[in-house]
C-alpha cells in the first residue's frame, strides 16, 4: 500500500466523492483533496482515469512518505 495525495480543481459533491470510499475527501475551495492508501498503480490509474472522464482536472498527484 501506497499512501496518495490526489489534489483536483473542483469541489466534489458528496455523491461523486462516493466513487472514492477508500479515500478521505477535504475540501478547500474550490479544490477537493482526496487521500488515502492505494494498493497498486494499477489502482492509482483507475482512479486518475475516473476523475479524467469526469472532465475533473488533476492538479497534484504526491506519494505520502511513511503511508
Amino acid at each position: 500500500m501506497t499512501k496518495m495525495l490526489i489534489r483536483v480543481d473542483a469541489e466534489l459533491s458528496d455523491e461523486l466523492a462516493g466513487a472514492f470510499p477508500h479515500l478521505a475527501v477535504q475540501h478547500h475551495r474550490p479544490q477537493t483533496t482526496l487521500v488515502g492508501d492505494l494498493t497498486d498503480q494499477e489502482e492509482l490509474q483507475g482512479v486518475l482515469q475516473l476523475l479524467a472522464s469526469l472532465g475533473i482536472q488533476i492538479i497534484e498527484v504526491v506519494t505520502i512518505p511513511g503511508g
